[in-house]
This record gives structure tokens, C-alpha cells and sequence, in this order.
């Protein structure tokens, strides 16, 4: 050859898949006008991969001097649409090809094909009555192993052409042609055996599609669907280039439809040679596959609604549940792709979109009257995401196992010994949710370092028993400022541990007067007022102890009961503190959050229904 054989297949074949060699070998087959081919799979030993040998026959015209003086040289082509460098892929798994190839009745070529090949390396036989066609034998696979095992297997094989080679049968069919693939797979005496007919590949139906695509070209979409066993579901949705189809993702594995085989072939002749020298990826640009990809989706979804209903439904209650499940989303979520794309790339686009809009209108110096109303709207989709990121919280609060219920609830509530300023508030939002006991308090923020927080708890509990390590704390302070600088209010959360008795519960009570005093003690009584939150089991006995303690109890889908006095620093009664404490169960702290939450829920949801984009 005119060419190094070992660098031209490690620049075009380097990433080769094993699958290529059928692919080629049965092209070129075809080419030859072979209407015959046999693909027979050998191995010896089924765990001894390094015995693999490949023996693809032909009843082809054979290596003619035309064809293998071609054959001598890459890249001498007699069209665009054939590249000259298909045979390099062998040599990416076997050292060696043997070629026996009968050319004319009376003549065989014979020849190995390797890395050391040269045009000249080549005998002919002398024959009688020999009957047109080709033997390649792949022998010493130079691999350690298959990147799948699939690949050798026959039925893999058999479903690898037609997808590859759809077109191509197809138009042999309507053409009245017959061409037949025989593959035969023998691993130690074990022999399995599939076939590609012609005969047996069913019509397709045929759409044009209106598209600007390309003025010169039409587009049309070739698409057959069948039902088949649930086993046997699958989708193909693929361009069809110079007769062969690259697949493309159009319908995602999580959306195939059980019970169906799908078949969609898109075919233009303005997509004509645009391969690469390999055939492996396809030479068209980002921006227009994708315009492509969009097209071929439309078409796709147009057939589908208009011939399969339950298809059509099925779709519907999906555009339906991402829709109320992302509200904020609403009309940037692209309804005719869902179904077909992968749920989070749906979700994806769109909230690029969104983020797309937020940026132009937090951008913009001058707001028209146009860009003043989509900001209002927009500033309503962003408190929609947050509200349903909350009841992303309840729901994480509803899964809490009882046996990590404290350490999980603490850490929800806010990291432990986090840090939170006003400056940051959009993004510690997300992260701060004090918001579960009351909205009201939405805007505290902790201001305390890990050491301050630890040297304030140590405060608190002074002389107490703790049940809990340093990991677990189970206090948790927020305040509304900074209480070194200024008058503030602050929210203690207090998790008492699971399963305690009344009257161990009781002692809460004590603590709560305790360390009001001692918080506002250390903090120089710039604490004006204190919300005390008291997380307990609750039983009957415990209820009747805090009624007959001045507590009221509240409306709640649990247990929740309220106090509010004044707390004195000390006998005189010249300083105090109003402390309003609660003590509830878990169940309220979760229930009355989502019911709270459920209702914001419901409004945006109606809001958004009536008023997408």
C-alpha cells in the first residue's frame, strides 16, 4: 500500500468498536453485489477469547483486478459516500485476514491482509467452474478481551446490521432484490444460528415533513412500529446516511414503550457523505443536529399522537405530573419533547430558560413596561421554586427514621454550627429552615462561629446531664441579628431525645426559664424576646402537666401546646426577658409545616395553570 497500514488504522480506527467489522465487511460485500452473506463465529474455548476467529463469506464479483488494485491503495474511492478505509478496522482485532476471493469461474485470488501488506503480495489459482464470491478469515485476535461480550453473540449481531443497515434492506426489498445474512456462532461444539431475510423485513410507512431545513432536499421520515413480546421492546430512531443509519438520541431508554418495537429512519439527500472517514460520527454540526433532532422529534410525536392513543395519554399524564410537580416551570417546559427526552433533561432546558429570562431583566438598566410585567412574573416563579423546595424538606422530614430522628432534624433545621449574614440571605435560604416552626422567622440568621456556638451551649447547660456527643448537639440557636451589636429576638430549638417519660420530659420546663436567664445574662441583655421551641414526645399524662402549667394548647394536626410570661434575671425584677415557649410533638412540627406549605402549594399551581408563558 501507498499508505503505513499500522498508523492509518491507529489515526481513523482508534476507537473502533468490534461491532465495525460486520459493518464493513458486509458493505463490502454489497458493494460487490453480494446477495449472500455468511458471518460464521468461532472460539474454541468460550473462555479463551484469544482463539477468536471471524470467517465472513461472500457470493460477491470478488477481488476483480479492478477492485483490488482499489483494494492497494486507501482513499481510492469511485464515490463520496465510500471512504477507502473500512478494511483498516480489522487490524484493530485480528493480526492477520486471510483473502480467498473467485473473481472469475476460472480464476481465485488469494492474499493476506496484515500490516506488513503490500499490493504486490498476492497469488491467483487456476480454477474450474468456481462459483463468484469471497472468504475473509480473521484469525489471532490481538485483544485481551471483548469490550462486550454481545458482540460475537448472534442475535447482537443480527439486530447490530439491521439497525446499521435498514435503509439498504429495505430498498433491496422494494426493489425486488433478495439479500440474506446467515450468522452462525460456534464456542466449543455449542452452535447458535440467526438470519436476515429480505423477505422478512416488514413495509415501512413513509411521512414527508415540511421543513426549511434544506430548500433543495425534502426530509422524510420512514417509521414502522409493531407490537412484540415485552422482552423484545425496543426503539431505533436513526438518520440514514449513504445508506447506512447512525443512531441518534430522539426517544430515551426511560421512555420506551413495553410491547413495542419503534423503528424511525430519517433520510434527506442533503445529509449525503456527511461521515466521517471512519463512518463512526456523523459530520454535521452541533447547531444543526440539534435542528435536526428537533425536527425528527416533531415528526415523531405527530405520528405518534395521530395513530396510537394510549401512547398520546400516556405522554399527557406526564407533561401533567412535571407540570404540577414543578409549577415555577410552567410554560418553559418544552411539552412535545416529554415523552421522548429523559425527564431531567426536559427540566434542565427549561430552567435554563428561566435563568436565560432572570438574567436579561436583572441586567437590564431601564425597564420597559413589557420587561417591568415579565419581572413581576418572574419574581413569582422564583418564590415558587422555593416553596417547592420547602415541601422538598417536609418530605425529608417525613422519611426520618425514629432512631436518627434528633441528629437528622438538627442538621435540616441548619448545618451544624453554621453561619449565616443578611448579605448572603438569597443563598442561605436554601440552606437556614427555621422556617418549619414559623414562617415569621424565615428571616433569622445565626451569626455565631462554631466556637461562640459551642461556648454559648456550654452556657446553657451548665450543670446539666447531656444525653448527646459533641457531634449530635441538641440545641439549635437562630437570631435576628447580631446580639454583640444589638437588640435582638432569638429561636431556641430544643430536641429532647425519643421515648422519655413525662416526667423526664417535664424538666424542659425548668431548663427553658434557666436558660432564658442565662442567655440573656451572657449576651448583656440585648435579648428582648425568646421563642423557645421544645421538641418531645407527648402523651396524655405529659398534656394534663403542661395545661395545669399555664400552657394552651393550639390547633394543630399534633400536639402542640403555648406559653408566654416574663422571665426575671433576678429578685428584684428589674430586668426580664418574654419568653414564649411551645412544646410539641414531631408530628406537628412536620404536619403543620406541610399544611402551611401545601397551601402556597395550591396557589401557585392555580396561578400558573392559567397563566403559562
Amino acid at each position: 500500500m501507498e499508505v503505513n497500514i499500522a498508523q492509518a488504522q491507529k489515526i481513523f480506527f482508534s476507537r473502533s468498536s468490534f461491532e465495525m467489522i460486520y459493518f464493513e465487511a458486509f458493505a463490502n460485500a454489497l458493494d460487490a453485489n453480494a446477495t449472500t452473506v455468511d458471518i460464521d463465529i468461532h472460539l474454541k474455548d468460550k473462555d479463551a477469547i484469544q482463539n477468536l476467529a471471524l470467517v465472513i463469506k461472500d457470493n460477491g464479483e470478488g477481488f476483480t483486478d479492478a477492485r483490488f488494485a482499489k483494494f492497494g491503495k486507501l482513499f481510492d474511492v469511485d464515490e463520496p459516500t465510500h471512504k477507502g478505509l473500512g478494511r483498516l478496522v480489522y487490524l484493530c482485532y485480528f493480526e492477520n485476514i486471510h483473502v480467498e476471493s473467485i473473481f472469475s469461474p476460472e480464476h481465485k485470488r488469494i492474499f493476506d491482509f496484515n500490516e506488513k501488506f503490500v499490493s504486490t503480495d498476492c497469488k491467483i489459482e487456476c480454477i474450474q467452474n468456481g462459483s463468484l464470491g469471497t472468504v475473509l478469515k480473521m484469525t489471532r485476535f490481538s485483544g485481551d478481551r471483548l469490550a462486550k461480550n454481545e458482540f460475537i453473540h448472534p442475535l447482537y449481531v443480527k439486530n447490530a446490521l439491521l439497525e446499521r443497515f435498514y435503509m439498504k434492506f429495505y430498498k433491496a426489498k422494494l426493489a425486488g432484490q433478495r439479500i440474506v445474512v446467515n450468522i452462525s456462532y460456534n464456542a466449543g461444539g455449542r452452535i447458535i444460528k440467526e438470519k436476515i431475510d429480505t423477505e422478512d423485513i416488514p413495509d415501512f410507512e413513509v411521512k414527508t415533513i415540511d421543513s426549511q431545513l434544506d430548500i433543495f432536499n425534502r426530509i422524510e421520515l420512514y417509521y414502522q412500529i409493531k407490537d412484540v413480546d415485552t422482552a423484545n421492546s425496543k426503539i431505533i430512531t436513526a438518520i440514514a446516511v449513504d445508506d447506512r443509519s447512525h443512531v441518534v438520541d430522539i426517544i430515551t431508554d426511560d421512555n420506551l414503550h413495553y410491547g413495542k418495537e419503534m423503528i424511525f429512519l430519517l433520510i434527506s439527500e442533503s445529509f449525503r457523505g456527511n461521515i466521517d472517514e471512519s463512518r463512526q460520527n456523523l459530520k454535521i454540526s452541533d447547531v444543526d443536529l440539534n435542528q435536526i433532532k428537533d425536527i425528527f422529534r416533531k415528526a415523531i410525536s405527530e405520528i405518534i399522537n395521530e395513530k396510537y392513543p394510549a401512547i398520546k395519554a400516556s405522554n399527557e399524564r406526564k407533561i401533567e405530573h412535571l407540570t404540577n410537580t414543578y409549577p415555577h416551570l410552567s410554560g418553559y417546559i418544552e411539552n412535545d419533547t416529554i415523552g421522548y427526552v429523559s425527564s431531567n433533561e426536559v427540566l434542565k432546558k427549561a430552567q435554563d430558560k428561566f435563568f436565560r429570562d432572570q438574567k436579561e431583566i436583572l441586567t437590564a438598566e431601564n425597564l420597559t413596561d413589557e420587561q417591568f410585567e415579565k419581572s413581576l412574573e418572574l419574581s413569582a416563579r422564583s418564590l415558587a421554586e422555593y416553596i417547592l423546595f420547602r415541601q422538598n424538606v417536609i418530605k425529608k422530614m417525613l422519611s426520618f427514621d425514629t432512631s436518627t430522628k434528633e441528629a437528622d432534624l438538627h442538621n435540616l433545621l441548619a448545618p451544624k454550627h453554621s453561619e449565616f449574614i443578611s448579605d448572603n440571605i438569597v443563598q442561605d435560604i436554601y440552606r437556614n429552615n427555621v422556617w418549619v416552626l414559623d414562617d415569621k422567622f424565615m428571616s433569622y440568621c445565626t451569626v455565631l462561629s462554631e466556637a461562640e456556638m459551642s461556648k454559648v451551649i456550654d452556657v446553657l447547660t451548665q450543670g446539666e446531664k447531656k444525653d448527646n456527643d459533641d457531634d449530635r448537639p441538641d440545641i439549635t440557636l437562630f437570631f435576628s441579628g447580631n446580639p454583640l451589636d444589638e437588640m435582638v429576638d432569638v429561636v431556641v430549638v430544643e430536641l429532647k431525645r425519643i421515648g422519655l417519660s413525662a416526667e423526664n420530659n417535664s424538666i424542659v420546663e425548668f431548663q427553658l426559664d434557666t436558660r432564658t436567664q442565662r442567655l440573656a445574662e451572657f449576651y448583656g441583655n440585648r435579648i428582648q424576646r425568646m421563642w423557645f421551641y421544645g421538641i418531645v414526645d407527648i402523651d396524655d399524662r405529659y398534656k394534663l402537666h403542661l395545661i395545669n402549667n399555664g400552657y394552651k394548647p393550639l390547633f394543630s394536626h399534633g400536639s402542640v401546646f403555648y406559653r408566654s410570661k416574663e422571665v426575671y434575671s433576678d429578685l428584684s425584677q428589674t430586668t426580664s426577658v418574654i419568653q414564649n415557649s411551645y412544646i410539641m410533638d414531631f408530628t406537628a412540627l412536620v404536619k403543620d409545616a406541610e399544611s402551611r406549605n401545601s397551601t402556597f402549594l395550591k396557589i401557585i399551581r392555580s396561578k400558573f395553570e392559567n397563566n403559562s408563558l
